[in-house]
């Protein structure tokens, strides 16, 4: 009995010690975004563009709406409810829409609507990681006006060379840099507490605004203005759509104990002392948070801030590989050039093209935009946008995964749909002052998404209709009895059945036939991942041939060395010193039918042409590849 105690207590410290780490790690990845906000939007409310003037009710009214926002939106509906849907312990959009989508596959032809839908949410968050690095950034840098006005003139330079320095840094990974994220921001949020603790000594009173009625009241009282200050009371909450995006990476439980535990009371306490000394000191209404903090300790402040903020741009950076990968695996992108720069976490990549991409993105709206302030009027559209499709496809998922009745679900989804709109609506204002940036990027990711699926279909059903049975291959092979190679062969093929048009061109103009061939086809399903026991399906069409069926899912990237090693396990080797690799090499033809709009096709073309190369995006060895071109129009 007492050797099954020390078991069982070494077990509980173990899991204990596990669970810590994880705990630390998700501070450090998934609060970024939401645990920089006090930077700068209890200032925009009452310095910025749009502010409110400064008075007791404004400040309670508005410290309301802060609280709870945070206690509806994140420790409710995402901490409570959203996170529930995990798909196979996965979370985010487009894990989300897949889980939708898979629920309603009885009623696809009425829900054609999910996926333009889903899509567009995922462009939105894109949209979302070009403006985060560059907000955030700049409004820790501002810090240096506290310090000294002599400052001002070098803060958009100093922005622009650590955005530079962090995108540079990209191809290395997160691997190292990953390590130090979780001290850093339990660093940030202790500083957050311990700020807001003691501006709150002042003006101790302002821990009233717990109380609803001041956030009602404010809005009665301030109508045209309160609704524009919805807008900005919405930035503490902008980070939401992380925390079930990195379900994934943490779980549930080390995300939901780092936000009771640390980020929720850190964020409080500093909100209220944000308000407390917006009291005492009106001056502090030009950057709240760093008057907040002593002379001696202004310039150590920025320096933390500075890191705080450069974590929260590298989780969403990051996210927008992971995005990326998840569009490619679902047949919504081109393939990318992915880079895995881990060799033990799967989830650490690098996309150059796209890491590029959005640090010209982050540039431009930096040199643009020149202030935080200007800024925030562009941010919070994407997110509030994301957010009203996250329940509207959430209602999908309680009706047909959870059971909830139609009651129970329209009430529920019904309320935060209700809070969504709320800020949806606020943050319509902001459109022509910036706001329009994030909707025409996830506008821009929905047509070129839409339009690479689109025609795919078109040339895969085209390239069907020109594919010959296997049972015809099996006949002309009984018929002509070529010469088998004594090497194997693989040919990777987009269908399912009949047999790849490179096979026929080879069998045809060389009249021979290696003595192993596999038809391999990779499928993507709508999951996160497939066990590598259930990944490999082969079956033995006779005459050498098998058909290689491999399941991936859309967070997993296929490797053609893992695939050879599965066939081994399988009894069915193809030696890689002796397997050669057959591809087709698309040669696209714009045709005169009205399959899709002209323009749109000149687009996939376009697309195709500047798709990453079949073979190094399998990982099929270079020296063993022979493409056969393919002459095909859409």
């Amino acid at each position: 009995m007492a050797r099954n105690g020390v078991g069982a207590s070494h077990t509980t410290k173990a899991n204990s010690k596990e669970l810590g780490i994880a705990t630390l790690t998700a501070l450090g990845v998934v609060y970024g975004d939401i645990g920089t906000s006090p930077l700068y939007a209890m200032r925009e409310c009452f310095h910025g563009p749009d502010a409110v003037a400064l008075s007791e009710a404004n400040v309670m009214g508005v410290l309301s709406l802060i609280i709870w926002s945070l206690l509806i939106v994140i420790c409710i509906k995402y901490l409570g409810i959203v996170m529930r849907a995990d798909n196979h312990g996965e979370g985010g959009i487009l894990a989300l829409l897949a889980l939708a989508v898979d629920r309603s596959s009885k009623k696809k032809s009425g829900r054609k609507w999910l996926f333009p839908m889903g899509l567009f949410g995922a462009g939105l968050l894109l949209g979302d990681g070009m403006i985060t690095p560059a907000i955030s950034v700049l409004s820790a840098v501002e810090g240096l006006h506290v310090v000294t006005p002599a400052f001002d003139s070098y803060v958009v330079p100093i922005a622009l060379g650590i955005l530079f320095g962090l995108f540079l840094i990209q191809h290395r990974g997160t691997a190292k840099v990953g390590s130090v994220f979780g001290p850093i921001m339990l660093i940030w949020f202790a500083t957050l507490g311990v700020l807001g603790a003691v501006a709150l000594i002042k003006q101790p009173h302002v821990l009233l605004a717990i109380n609803p009625l001041f956030a009602i009241s404010f809005l009665g009282d301030n109508f045209g203005a309160g609704f524009v200050i919805l807008g900005l009371v919405f930035l503490v909450v902008t980070g939401g759509e992380a925390l079930y995006a990195d379900m994934g990476h943490f779980g549930v439980k080390p995300i939901r104990l780092a936000w009771f535990s640390v980020v929720l009371p850190s964020l409080v306490i500093n909100y209220f002392g944000q308000g407390a000394i917006l009291l005492s000191e009106p001056e502090a209404r030009l950057n709240p948070f760093f008057y907040m903090a002593p002379t001696w300790a202004k310039l150590p402040l920025v320096i933390l801030a500075t890191a705080a903020t450069i974590t929260a741009s590298q989780a969403v950076i990051t996210g927008g590989f992971s995005l990326a990968r998840q569009a490619v695996q679902l047949g919504y992108s081109p393939r990318l050039n992915i880079v895995q720069t881990s060799s033990t976490e799967r989830g650490q990549i690098y996309v150059p093209s796209l890491n590029w991409l959005l640090f010209f993105a982050v540039t431009t709206l930096v040199l643009v935009f020149q202030t935080s302030s200007h800024l925030a009027s562009a941010y919070g559209m994407a997110v509030t946008t994301t957010m009203v499709i996250t329940t509207l496809l959430l209602y999908i998922v309680a009706r047909e995964k959870w059971g909830w009745s139609k009651g129970v679900a329209l009430a529920s989804m019904g309320f935060f749909l209700v809070i969504d709109l709320s800020f949806f609506s606020a943050n319509l204002t902001k459109i022509l002052a910036g706001g329009w940036i994030p909707l025409v990027v996830g506008a821009l990711a929905l047509l070129l998404m839409t339009t690479w699926r689109q025609g795919r279909e078109i040339l895969n059903r085209r390239m069907a209709a020109k594919m010959i049975p296997v049972e015809e291959l099996i006949e002309r092979i009984k018929r002509d009895d070529p010469i088998r190679v004594t090497d194997c062969a693989i040919y990777l093929t987009g269908h399912p059945r009949g047999v790849p048009g490179a096979l026929v061109h080879n069998f045809d103009h060389n009249k021979v036939l290696h003595e192993r061939i596999g038809l391999l086809h990779i499928v993507t399903e709508h999951k996160p991942r497939v066990r590598s026991e259930k990944r490999v399906a082969i079956e033995d069409l006779g005459h050498g041939l098998c058909r290689i069926t491999v399941r991936y899912g859309f967070m997993q990237q296929p490797n053609i060395a893992r695939i050879l090693t599965q066939c081994d396990k399988k009894g069915v080797p193809f030696p890689r010193e002796s397997t050669t690799f057959f591809l087709s090499r698309e040669s696209l033809m714009i045709d005169s039918s009205r399959s899709m709009a002209r323009w749109r096709k000149h687009l996939f073309v376009w697309m195709s042409r500047n798709s990453h190369d079949a073979s190094r995006h399998f990982g099929v060895p270079p020296d063993r590849v022979v493409e056969i071109g393919v002459q095909l129009e859409v």
